[in-house]
């Protein structure tokens, strides 16, 4: 019987592999498309600014104003890969009186703080386009790394404390590619909406030391 029951099993894995082995194949024929434009040097250069402006949510929040670039290489036509850095100016919301000794009830030290901070994120970049090149079409970015606050104090919100370590970072961004002319579709303007992620364990609320901040918007960029 445990025979029996063990061969069914095997049977079954077996067939389930075989989707699943497919899948795999499919995925690792593409992988040589991708590097070998870096391995004969054919590979295109990119770069990309970006403006962006997003609103919190929630009531730990803060609205963030910032520009970034990425460089880059254009491993196909569809698939950009490369790094960038940015600064951010935050705003936390509801902070209360701009003082750098302000401190909220619930915490029994001193904590200097600020309602207004500047931020270095620096981060990894994948983009994948969809449709021509030539003409207006969609794209997907997705921008992940880390963020720093400049300075040693903390970004002040509501009830909570946003510190100087690091945060980590994720961008990622919808939205709509429109070439400079059709002679020369390297160069565009984009346009989309974005959802930022910051959250880090070594952020203050209540106690915690678990703050996440969300926030959507707009960006406005051009690439060449």
């Amino acid at each position: 019987m445990k025979r029996f029951i063990l061969s069914i099993l095997t049977l079954a894995a077996l067939v389930c592999a075989v989707p699943a082995r497919a899948q795999y194949y499919e995925i690792a024929s593409q992988i040589p498309s991708l590097i070998s434009p870096a391995l004969r040097g054919g590979f295109n250069y990119k770069g990309y600014v970006e403006l962006t402006g997003t609103a919190g949510i929630g009531g730990n929040r803060a609205n963030f104003v910032g520009i970034s670039t990425s460089q880059g290489f254009r491993y196909a036509s569809w698939f950009f890969m490369g790094v960038g850095i940015g600064v951010d100016v935050a705003k936390g919301q509801d902070a209360g009186p701009d003082d750098a000794s302000y401190m909220r009830a619930p915490y029994d030290y001193a904590y200097e703080s600020s309602a207004t901070k500047a931020m270095i994120p620096v981060f990894s970049d994948f983009r994948f386009n969809i449709g021509s090149q030539s003409s207006v079409s969609a794209f997907i970015d997705i921008k992940a790394g880390a963020a720093w606050l400049i300075g040693s104090s903390a970004l002040r919100m509501q009830d909570a404390y946003m510190t100087n370590d690091a945060q980590f970072f994720l961008r990622p961004t919808i939205g709509v590619r429109i070439p400079v002319n059709s002679q020369n579709s390297s160069q565009a303007f984009n346009i989309g909406v974005t959802y930022q992620l910051l959250t880090s364990d070594n952020n203050y609320y209540w106690r915690s030391s678990s703050v996440t901040l969300n926030n959507f918007g707009v960006t406005l960029g051009f690439e060449w």
